[in-house]
């Protein structure tokens, strides 16, 4: 289990606990119910690295208390 940590840059950091194995669809689905904004609308990257929904976070190299951008489309 780890934690991730994302920054919307508008004041707003949202902290979730996922597994390793689960995808960025699967994140996605979880800051969207903390956040209430609906999982199709939210866009997970780092720097210019925008994470595509079937990927794993493990894949990403995704680690406990690593830092993600989020952004509302």
């Amino acid at each position: 289990m780890i934690e991730v940590v994302l920054n919307d840059r508008l004041g707003k950091k949202v902290r979730v606990k996922c597994n390793e194995d689960d995808t960025i669809g699967d994140l996605k689905r979880l800051v969207a119910a903390q956040t209430g904004t609906r999982a199709e609308k939210i866009r997970i990257q780092k720097w210019y690295n925008i994470y595509k929904d079937h990927i794993t976070l493990a894949d990403y190299e995704i680690h406990d208390g690593m830092g993600l951008e989020l952004y509302y489309n």
